[in-house]
């Protein structure tokens, strides 16, 4: 049985679902009350992501708040991946996700393995999608990557899309 230490980092705007989704993964369970990231929030998890391969994610949070700038780049030193996030019922927040992406490709190389992911998907039975999905998806595959739709309030797709991102990294340092 193979064993990773991993460190993800969880990027998005202010109020895309950063915290709930995390905390989902982690306790299985929706965290309503909305708390501000000051600076950085770690949580730790082990998952298997094939057959009896482990690892160990620590995922860091990372505070988007233009206070944090200049400490930010810090945080992304030994990332081994990132899941890059955004409102599927705010445009503007998949604007900032792109904005992020270049960024980080900056401090950490690039071809850090990432996963797009659209949270909020349970909120398009009432209100429309603010954001082109199909554009979403070709973007995320243009950078060599995938776009996963979410829903830190129903569970959906959670565990995938962080197993999907922990598969990408164990592939991307694995030799054919």
């Amino acid at each position: 049985m193979s064993s990773f230490k991993l460190k993800i980092l969880l990027i998005g705007a202010t109020g895309v679902g950063k915290r709930s989704l995390v905390q989902r993964f982690i306790k299985n369970r929706f965290a309503a009350n909305y708390k501000l990231t000051v600076g950085v929030d770690i949580l730790t998890k082990d998952v298997e992501f094939r057959q009896g391969e482990i690892a160990t994610l620590s995922i860091w949070d990372i505070g988007q708040q233009q206070r944090f700038e200049f400490i930010r780049s810090t945080f992304y030193k030994g990332a081994a991946g990132i899941l890059i996030i955004f409102d599927l019922t705010r445009e503007q927040t998949y604007i900032q996700a792109r904005k992020w992406l270049a960024e980080i490709k900056q401090f950490t190389g690039e071809k850090i393995p990432f996963v797009l992911i659209g949270n909020k998907v349970d909120l398009l039975n009432n209100l429309q999608a603010r954001i082109d999905r199909n554009r979403a998806r070709l973007f995320a595959e243009k950078q060599g990557s995938i776009y996963i739709e979410t829903s830190a309030t129903t569970g959906v797709n959670v565990d995938e899309a962080i197993s999907e991102l922990t598969r990408r990294i164990i592939d991307s340092r694995t030799p054919n």
